[in-house]
């Protein structure tokens, strides 16, 4: 059992069950202050962490507040989140200057894998990991996501990468950092909001049980990487790679047009074309998050099991 970082502030539930030995699943908050619009975020974030509870794991919602890195959240915690303007987006840099403020913090992928590792957690579901920005050989934009993954030993469930991104040159990237790369029950790699990307998968997992075994080698040779396991988001949720494009690239346009770029990209483009798909994308937002939550709670049961 890992003994949870001083710092940190776990709820009864969250620190019962790991000293239980119990599975426990990492949540974001990124995605509830500035990924999805008030109330649907709220919405969002308590049917995933019931989720997780039905399937028989412990959910852990990642956040900074009044200056405390905290594992796990009450709803009044996820309504403050999901409404309060001082809420900044913070990611493994920003961390330390919003604690030492008394600030509160949204954590992105980095830093909830950061604080979920320091709490001794080792699964951790999200939306979509961040990557390679389009047009980085000028900008240099790539998100801290990546190093992050090489550096912590937490397996994150997404979607795949965002497709607002360059999955190309993101898997590539993940493949100089020595990070696995896993898709679950397909050989194609996803897009988010697509369950295709057009790039082959670097590696498949048929099962739960077949990710959990795959975990514990990875860590029981040393390796400090986590893995980043790709569940594509469900048949009937999925918008088509051949109509979002065409969407993503106007407001890539548009974010260009505006001069906006570094950390408040993602949350522009993500709005925009929730606009310009008039809800759609939210809807698969919601639908692929809440699919991870299953797949990231039943890992970290066989997980729990093998530690067991």
């Amino acid at each position: 059992m890992t003994t949870p970082h001083p710092r940190l502030t776990l709820t009864e539930e969250v620190a019962q069950a790991l000293r239980d030995g119990r599975p426990v699943v990492a949540l974001e908050s990124t995605i509830i202050s500035h990924g999805m619009p008030y109330p649907q975020n709220v919405e969002m974030a308590t049917e995933v962490e019931e989720i997780i509870r039905a399937e028989g794991a412990v959910p852990a919602t990642i956040a900074v507040l009044h200056g405390t890195p905290r594992a796990g959240l009450g709803r009044a915690d996820l309504e403050l989140l999901a409404t309060s303007p001082d809420v900044a987006k913070v990611s493994v840099r920003d961390l330390a200057h919003v604690m030492a403020r008394g600030g509160h913090g949204a954590t992105t992928v980095a830093s909830t894998m950061r604080l979920a590792a320091l709490a001794g957690i080792r699964v951790f579901v999200t939306g979509g990991i961040g990557g390679v920005h389009r047009g980085a050989e000028r900008t240099f934009d790539i998100s801290a996501d990546l190093t992050e993954l090489a550096t912590t030993p937490v397996a994150v469930v997404s979607a795949g990468v965002k497709s607002i991104l360059d999955i190309g040159l993101t898997l590539e990237k993940l493949e100089t950092l020595g990070v696995p790369v896993l898709t679950y029950g397909t050989d194609d790699f996803p897009a988010f909001y697509s369950r295709v990307s057009g790039f082959r998968s670097p590696l498949r997992a048929d099962s739960p049980e077949e990710i959990a075994a795959i975990m514990r080698a990875q860590w029981e040779l040393g390796m400090t990487a986590g893995l980043s396991i790709a569940n594509p988001v469900p048949d009937a949720e999925e918008i088509p790679a051949e109509r979002i494009d065409g969407i993503i690239e106007r407001a890539l346009a548009e974010m260009a047009e505006a001069g906006i770029g570094g950390k408040d990209a993602t949350p522009y483009l993500l709005g925009r074309i929730v606009e310009l798909t008039e809800g759609e994308s939210l809807r698969t937002n919601i639908a692929l998050v809440k699919n991870n939550a299953r797949l990231g709670a039943r890992i970290a049961i066989h997980y729990a099991r093998s530690e067991g």
